[in-house]
C-alpha cells in the first residue's frame, strides 16, 4: 500500500507528448478528433460519426447483473482532491458477494496503479442484510491499522459503504431502487472510532460528493484488447460540463505521443447518470486514455486515465 499523505495519495501520472505518424478510424458521438504533437503537419481526416447508446449499467448506481464479476471501490487522486473509483473483480463465490467484495477491498491491490486502499486485511469479516435494505458489516479492529487524517478516514469509511452497497445491489440481494444503508460493527460492537477519526455504529448512506468527477469505467486498467474499434465507457458527475479526451501511444523509446484527441459531453437522460461513450479504431500498441472535465476558461479541472494494450 502506498504511503498516505494528509490529503490523499500520489498524484496521478502525466505523460510527455512526442510525435507519431499512425492511422486510426474514429467514431464518436458529438465530437471531432484531431491529432496533435510537435513537428507534425499531417492533415486529420474527417471522422465518421455514429451515435452511441450507453446502457444504464454504466450509471453510478449499480444494477443487478448476470456475471461472475463483483464491484469494488478504491481511493484515487484527481488533481487536487481524492475520490472513490470502482473496478470489477472476479468473484470466486466462496462467501456472500458483500463479504467477498469487502475482503478484496481490504486485502488485495487495485488493478489501476493510481488507486489504493488504507484498509488492512482483517482477522474476521462478516456481513448480513436486514429486511429494511440495511447491510450490516462486522469487521475486526485490525482492519483499521492505518494512520489517517479525518478526511482520508471519512473516504475510507465511504469506500466500505460504496463497496458493500454495490456488491449487494449488483448481486440482487437488495432492492437497488431504494436507499441502502450500511451499519459497521467492530468485533460485534458499535461506537468504534474508525482510524481514530470516524465514529461507527449508526446506519450510513453513500456520500455522493465522494465519487470522482470524471471516471473511466471500461476498459479496466492493463487489459489487452483486439485491434479494431475500441469502445470506452465512463461517467461524469456534472453532465452540464464538456469533456476533453486524448489518447496517447507508447513509442519504442519509452515516451508517449499524442495520437488522437476530441471533445464530448455526458448524457443528461434520466437514469444514465452522466454516462459517456466513445469508440476509436486502434491498431496494435500500448495506449493511455485521458478524459478530463472542462472547467472555467476551458481548463481541465479533473482527469482520469486508463492504460491498455491492443493486439
Amino acid at each position: 500500500m502506498p504511503a498516505v499523505t494528509p490529503h490523499g495519495t500520489r498524484i496521478r501520472k502525466r505523460s510527455a507528448m512526442l510525435v507519431t505518424a499512425l492511422t486510426a478510424a474514429l467514431f464518436l458521438s458529438g465530437c471531432i478528433a484531431d491529432r496533435t504533437g510537435q513537428g507534425s503537419t499531417t492533415p486529420v481526416p474527417t471522422p465518421t460519426v455514429a451515435l452511441q447508446t450507453v446502457p444504464d449499467s454504466n450509471a453510478p448506481l449499480e444494477t443487478t447483473q448476470a456475471s461472475n464479476k463483483i464491484p469494488v471501490y478504491w481511493i484515487g487522486r484527481s488533481d487536487t482532491d481524492t475520490f472513490l473509483y470502482r473496478e470489477f473483480r472476479d468473484n470466486p463465490g466462496n462467501e456472500n458477494p458483500i463479504t467477498t467484495a469487502l475482503r478484496i477491498m481490504m486485502s488485495q491491490k487495485p488493478l489501476d496503479h493510481d488507486f489504493f486502499t488504507p484498509w488492512q486485511n482483517p482477522g474476521s469479516l462478516a456481513s448480513s442484510i436486514s429486511g429494511k435494505n440495511v447491510v450490516t458489516v462486522d469487521v475486526s479492529r485490525d482492519a483499521f491499522n492505518s494512520n489517517l487524517d479525518a478526511g482520508m478516514a471519512q473516504r475510507a469509511v465511504q469506500e466500505l459503504v460504496y463497496t458493500a452497497t454495490a456488491a449487494a445491489a449488483s448481486s440482487g440481494l437488495i432492492d437497488s431502487g431504494q436507499q441502502i444503508k450500511v451499519t459497521i460493527l467492530v468485533d460485534g460492537h458499535t461506537d468504534y472510532m474508525a482510524f481514530g477519526q470516524v465514529k461507527l455504529g449508526d446506519p450510513m448512506v453513500r456520500d455522493a460528493s465522494m465519487v470522482a468527477p470524471v471516471w473511466i469505467i471500461d476498459p479496466q486498467e492493463d487489459l489487452t484488447l483486439p485491434a479494431g474499434p475500441i469502445k470506452f465507457n465512463g461517467r461524469s458527475t456534472d453532465p452540464s460540463k464538456k469533456l476533453h479526451w486524448q489518447i496517447l501511444r507508447d513509442n519504442p523509446n519509452g515516451d508517449k505521443s499524442s495520437y488522437l484527441a476530441g471533445q464530448t459531453t455526458a448524457s443528461t437522460v434520466p437514469g444514465q447518470g452522466g454516462a459517456f461513450s466513445l469508440t476509436v479504431g486502434l491498431g496494435a500498441g500500448r495506449y493511455e486514455l485521458r478524459v478530463s472535465l472542462v472547467g472555467p476558461n476551458d481548463a481541465d479541472v479533473a482527469t482520469d486515465t486508463r492504460i491498455f494494450s491492443v493486439r
